[in-house]
């Protein structure tokens, strides 16, 4: 790559970071080290109490494997928390290409490419009993047994219960024990898709927790 090159990338790079975010989120920045900046939108970031919690979570229990649905400020975080626990990785499906190459290039700038993968996967039509979703395509998604999930898209204006999927396809994936997060909860769809979740699952223990928009977290025990 030629010094021109390199230059347009940084470049490039720095301008995926803004200074620019709301003032709850500055604690989270704080307690990483994370104070150049932040890839924030101001519509699409999850909020600062939400991400607080998957912080403290990664933290303390030290997840192997977390993969989230969608990615961004989220994805960053998570992997400064990887970084500090010393052996955890995060991968990301994100079905925007350019969001994932902003995404990528927040992690290189900070130097955490190594703790997390993002990987484009475009939604595709997928057959779930007889309903039919778009929703994230697994064929490039090869992780071990995923210890917490984190589940913050796709949008929901895509179609009814957006993000119903991730358990249905992802369970399979799951460590015996997964600790699950989903953002938004607090809205109708995703009030419903929980009570099918827990009608498909009976054993998965949830808890409502309030937050700006709502957070469910669901523990799944295989064992």
């Amino acid at each position: 790559m030629t010094a021109k090159g390199a230059d347009y990338n940084m470049t490039h790079i720095q301008a995926s970071l803004t200074f620019s975010y709301p003032n709850e989120y500055q604690p989270l920045c704080d307690r990483l080290g994370l104070n150049q900046g932040l890839p924030y939108t101001e519509h699409w970031s999850a909020g600062a109490d939400f991400l607080d919690l998957v912080v403290e979570h990664c933290l303390r229990e030290k997840p192997s494997v977390v993969l989230e649905c969608s990615s961004g400020l989220s994805t960053l975080l998570l992997a400064r928390c990887c970084q500090l626990n010393g052996n955890s990785h995060v991968w990301s499906l994100e079905n925007g290409g350019e969001y994932a190459q902003a995404t990528q290039a927040a992690l290189a700038f900070y130097g955490l490419d190594n703790m997390a993968t993002v990987l484009h996967a475009p939604l595709v039509a997928t057959k779930i009993g007889d309903r039919e979703f778009q929703w994230y395509m697994l064929s490039d998604l090869s992780v071990p047994e995923i210890d917490m999930l984190v589940i913050d898209g796709p949008p929901g204006f895509i179609q009814k219960h957006s993000r119903y999927p991730a358990l249905p396809l992802l369970m399979e994936r799951l460590n015996s024990h997964c600790t699950v997060y989903l953002d938004d909860a607090a809205r109708v769809d995703e009030r419903e898709l929980v009570t099918q979740w827990q009608a498909d699952y009976p054993s998965a223990q949830h808890s409502f927790i309030e937050t700006e928009r709502g957070c469910s977290q669901l523990s799944i025990d295989k064992r």
